[in-house]
């Protein structure tokens, strides 16, 4: 799966440039961090909701667009799949890999967020 996140991101990132009338990723990220954020959260819920109704299929179809649409945030403000590889590995060296880490625990991220914060996006 590492291997398809990569060749993903590479594709939003080129299809960022591209025309927004002719490419959805290139119309996404026009619209912004709000644009994104919003999407990405349907999208969750939209896993979310056919999960609990026990569609195994379009709860597949449903997790593979929240991925693109996630890799696109990351592609936003600058994260790479290694960043977040990382901290996977991090976390299972700590906790095992079947665990979150805890909020208490969660170290602060050394790279500075660009863009508005996520409180600030929040509130609009």
């Amino acid at each position: 799966m590492a291997d398809s996140i990569l060749r993903l991101h590479m594709a939003v990132l080129v299809a960022r440039s591209c025309d927004p009338a002719l490419s959805r990723t290139a119309r996404l990220a026009a619209g912004g961090m709000p644009k994104i954020a919003k999407k990405l959260a349907e999208e969750a819920v939209e896993v979310a909701l056919e999960a609990v109704q026990g569609d195994r299929h379009r709860t597949v179809l449903e997790s593979a667009d929240l991925i693109y649409n996630l890799v696109v945030l990351w592609s936003e403000i600058g994260i790479v799949p290694a960043d977040v590889f990382r901290e996977i590995d991090r976390r299972e060296q700590l906790y095992g890999i079947a665990e979150k880490l805890p909020k208490s625990r969660a170290k602060p991220s050394p790279r500075p967020v660009r863009g508005p914060s996520a409180l600030a996006m929040v509130k609009r």
